[in-house]
């Protein structure tokens, strides 16, 4: 983790809820892009073998799926970039309500990008399809420049760091 210098900071407190999360939303992402597939290619959900396939997988290389998870991540932070705490009367903590708030996001994040052919066709030959590294990685290739594309940024990178953009 990045040193602290401010350890009460709003953007170390969303990181830290994120990192936690990690696993259990990636599990959420699978399933989310199963459902995905599903109302887009196979609304009856007639079995044929890629259906099958599709739902039986559970072995896949998921550092595709965290790759795509932090990019999710980095985005939303960059998109609130208010970091200024504020007062809780409601009893919950900090961490607890950026928890809540970003898994609201993600999911709903979720539903929208799988509405989108170009996005469920690379997570799914990256992650649940995977056959060989090389089309793996062209899919992640194609499915972060979506994902940058979907949500008005642009990327740049000048001597070694890495930007974010509204385009």
């Amino acid at each position: 983790m990045i040193d602290k210098l401010f350890p009460l900071d709003k953007n170390y407190i969303l990181r830290q809820a994120q990192f936690v999360l990690e696993e259990e939303l990636m599990d959420q992402m699978v399933d989310e892009l199963k459902r995905s597939y599903t109302y887009l290619y196979n609304p009856l959900q007639l079995m044929d073998q890629t259906y099958a396939k599709i739902l039986d997988t559970f072995d896949f290389p998921r550092d595709r799926v965290q790759l795509i998870y932090r990019q999710l991540c980095g985005i939303y932070r960059f998109k609130n970039k208010d970091n200024q705490l504020e007062l809780l009367f409601d009893g919950r903590s900090h961490s607890d309500k950026f928890t809540e708030e970003w898994q609201t996001a993600l999911m709903s994040w979720l539903r929208e990008l799988g509405q989108h052919e170009q996005y469920v066709k690379t997570m799914l030959r990256m992650t649940l399809l995977y056959d060989t590294e090389s089309r793996a990685e062209w899919a992640e290739n194609h499915c972060k420049a979506f994902i940058n594309q979907y949500f008005e940024l642009k990327v740049v990178k000048r001597q070694g760091e890495l930007k974010l953009k509204i385009a």
